[in-house]
């Protein structure tokens, strides 16, 4: 079975396939449960463990995915952003400030949630980085020492539950400008966030895609720093 999994046809088949079709069914169902990532996760696992297929030889299989894909959609994010480049003009000090503020606030908020409830020291600084990008937040978490696989995990959870609640959040509260939008979206829930952002518009995917790279910057920065400022006063 392992060495059907390492054929790029099988694996490609697999993947594209179960995406689809999950696709399809959430915008059957609108259930928020059915995300297709979600579906898809589930759906993919069920299969490789009833077939016993190592997850390392389905990664082999399905290398083509993995490095083509994510290089492509982060040039495709510039290019959408470069088309929109107006819509910074006058605006930059804000959409600073906005990640900024927004990068404390995910980072302060989880720790102490964490404290709150109780949480051990390893699973907080596992957390502080939920709000960015997988790559990134992995890099922070190793450079600490932590759970890089369990940042993986809680990455992708936290841009599901971002993208789907996202919209409906900005909706109650009112919230009409595409640029709060975007930079919300990109900045709390990155890649996925930033999907759900361009079914908005061409505006808010552009602006969610700058606060992807603004909130990875930030995040890498300040999660030492306010990690060490906490120490001072342990």
């Amino acid at each position: 079975m392992n060495n059907l999994a390492q054929s790029e046809v099988f694996s490609l088949t697999l993947v594209i396939g179960t995406y689809l079709a999950s696709l399809a069914l959430y915008r059957k169902t609108r259930i928020s449960l059915l995300h297709p990532l979600i579906t898809s996760i589930f759906v993919i696992i069920v299969v490789l463990k009833t077939m016993d297929i190592e997850y390392e030889s389905f990664q082999k299989g399905s290398h083509l995915i993995h490095f083509p894909c994510w290089g492509r959609s982060v040039v495709a994010l510039g290019y959408v952003l470069y088309e929109q480049i107006q819509y910074l003009k006058g605006n930059v000090i804000s959409i600073l400030t906005s990640v900024f503020v927004g990068a404390i606030v995910g980072i302060v908020s989880v720790i102490a949630i964490g404290e709150l409830m109780g949480a051990d020291a390893a699973l907080v600084a596992t957390l502080e980085p939920k709000s960015v990008t997988t790559p990134i937040a992995m890099g922070i978490s190793e450079k600490n020492g932590r759970h890089s696989l369990a940042d993986s995990v809680i990455v992708v959870a936290v841009g599901i539950f971002g993208s789907i609640v996202g919209p409906a959040v900005m909706k109650v509260l009112g919230i009409e400008s595409r640029i709060a939008k975007g930079l919300a979206l990109g900045a709390s829930s990155h890649g996925v966030g930033t999907a759900a952002a361009i079914q908005l518009g061409a505006v808010e995917g552009a602006l969610s895609g700058l606060a992807i790279g603004l909130m990875g910057i930030m995040t890498a920065i300040l999660v030492p720093v306010i990690s060490y400022l906490l120490s001072l006063f342990a």
